[in-house]
């Protein structure tokens, strides 16, 4: 019974933890009151160990990590009630992750292009 409690615990926070990478979900629980709630501000300190290795390799938006870290600052907490503050943070993201792929593209092009040529030396 005890295993089968930490399971679905290990299993709701991960799910909640992700759903930090969301601009949209944190607009919601801002303008809902939640981050004025000591308990729940207590509760994000909590949630910081995901960002232990053994706990962040089973994350599958590592960027909730990020959105985490800033939930723990009260002027960004507040910023959140304003939908504008996460739809700029929505379009950083997508910008970012453009960025990154467009980048992770070349470098894998040039391995590519590097290993042919190391093959047709040999």
């Amino acid at each position: 019974p005890d295993d089968t409690g930490n399971r679905l615990r290990f299993q709701l926070e991960l799910e909640f933890v992700q759903c930090l990478a969301n601009p949209n979900y944190l607009n919601f629980l801002a303008q809902r009151g939640y981050f004025k709630d000591k308990a729940f501000v207590n509760y994000l300190k909590y949630l910081l160990y995901w960002k232990e290795p053994e706990y962040a390799k089973y994350l599958k938006y590592p960027q909730c990590l990020h959105m985490l870290e800033l939930l723990q600052y009260e002027h960004f907490r507040k910023e959140l009630v304003n939908a504008q503050c996460a739809k700029f943070i929505d379009e950083q993201q997508i910008l970012h992750w453009q960025h990154y792929s467009r980048k992770r593209m070349r470098l894998q092009q040039a391995l590519a292009e590097q290993q042919q040529q190391n093959t047709s030396v040999k």
